[in-house]
């Protein structure tokens, strides 16, 4: 095998191909990059036997041919190369790269002993990745990192129609977001229910691509997602199990409520829970159009603070973990949030608080996102 290429193409592959490549591996062949030369230039793909990754880019194949090398190591090669042509060539065992005066001689791996790279054919879809990888930013948050029940560690897409949801939740808050799906398979209703860490890689990875392309398929009893833009391809497994009918928490209207400005209450609850332990929680009151934050950290330190707010109906008073609760904000994306006080059976225990978007201090904002977040017990 022998070819030449761009290096600034050359290091884009590379890097997109060793994105989704797991830190460390049972088996070291699953760290390599395979590389396959034919007359309509280059493919680079990695695969763990749970994601895989392919991209096609434009070179000068001499020999077409098929090599497997190590993907960290050859992604930290090209980005450093000097600005000029790379010229890959295959001898024996043992590949060489030279690109200007640098020169690098690496091993290559049992192309032989590599699994598969699975494709998914046929489209189920097609949505503006822009949206797309805004609404994977808002709801993968919510995830769960306990592998202990891995149906919650994923993020849920349900296509209905001409809209596609992403949910997702770890027990303690549901993040929701709806954004606008072009169906063109023959199957109108799907879900399919994707690794968390995955899809936020997808949505950095795909976020300025126009449109992404996404197929569904269910083959030898394997449940596989791909997502296509530019050239590039990431396919994952499904996680199997019923997700959560968590949807059933939103109620469908919140008459008290609270309109804060949105950073306001971002600097302040930062701020406030500089004197507390990692799991406490603040105390939020509101009332006479403010709302105060509490923070009791011992006997060593307290703080307090009270920015302005827009409160419809009594006052209330909430328990909230404050990271849970920035996690939410940051993804509001307006400059004002509404913060709706659900109403539950038991009126000793309090119901979950609805983060949404609000355009100003008056008007909803129209966005679909949604974030419920159940409060922690006051502490009397």
């Amino acid at each position: 095998m022998k070819f030449q290429v761009n290096r600034d193409v050359l290091s884009e592959a590379v890097s997109f191909a060793v994105k989704m490549l797991p830190a460390r591996t049972t088996l070291p062949i699953l760290s390599g990059v395979l590389i396959e030369a034919t007359s309509e230039g280059l493919v680079f793909s990695s695969f763990d036997y749970e994601v895989s990754t392919q991209t096609k880019v434009a070179a000068t194949v001499e020999t077409p041919g098929r090599v497997l090398v190590s993907g960290r190591l050859l992604a930290e090669i090209a980005n450093r190369l000097p600005n000029a042509p790379v010229t890959f060539e295959s001898v024996e065992s043992r590949i060489q790269v030279s690109c200007g005066s640098a020169n690098f001689t690496l091993l290559s791996m049992p192309v032989e002993e590599y699994p598969t790279i699975p494709q998914v054919e046929g489209e189920t879809g097609v949505l503006p990745a822009e949206e797309f990888s805004s609404a994977v930013a808002q709801v993968a948050v919510a995830a769960s990192r306990d592998d202990v029940t891995p149906v919650i560690t994923g993020v849920q897409l349900e296509i209905t129609g001409n809209s596609l949801s992403l949910v997702a939740t770890d027990r303690y808050r549901v993040a929701i977001r709806d954004i606008p799906w072009e169906s063109t398979g023959a199957v109108s209703e799907l879900t399919a229910l994707v690794p968390a860490r995955t899809m936020q890689e997808i949505g950095k990875t795909f976020g300025h691509s126009g449109n992404i392309s996404i197929s569904i398929t269910n083959k030898d009893d394997r449940e596989l997602i791909a997502f296509t833009a530019d050239n590039k391809t990431v396919t994952s497994l499904l996680i199997k199990g019923n997700f959560p009918p968590v949807k059933r928490l939103f109620p469908e209207k919140v008459e008290n409520y609270a309109v804060v400005n949105t950073a306001d209450l971002i600097e302040a609850t930062r701020r406030v829970k500089l004197v507390v332990e990692r799991e406490a929680a603040l105390r939020f009151t509101f009332a006479n159009n403010s709302l105060t934050l509490e923070a009791i950290g011992g006997e060593q330190a307290q703080a307090s603070e009270t920015i302005d707010a827009v409160i419809s109906g009594p006052e209330v008073v909430v328990s909230l973990k404050p990271d849970f609760l920035l996690d939410g904000l940051g993804a509001v994306h307006s400059e004002f949030t509404r913060i709706g006080f659900t109403s539950v059976e038991n009126p000793a225990k309090p119901g979950p608080v609805l983060i949404t978007s609000q355009t100003s201090k008056d008007t909803p904002s129209e966005d679909a996102y949604r974030y419920l977040l159940q409060p922690n017990l006051l502490l009397r």
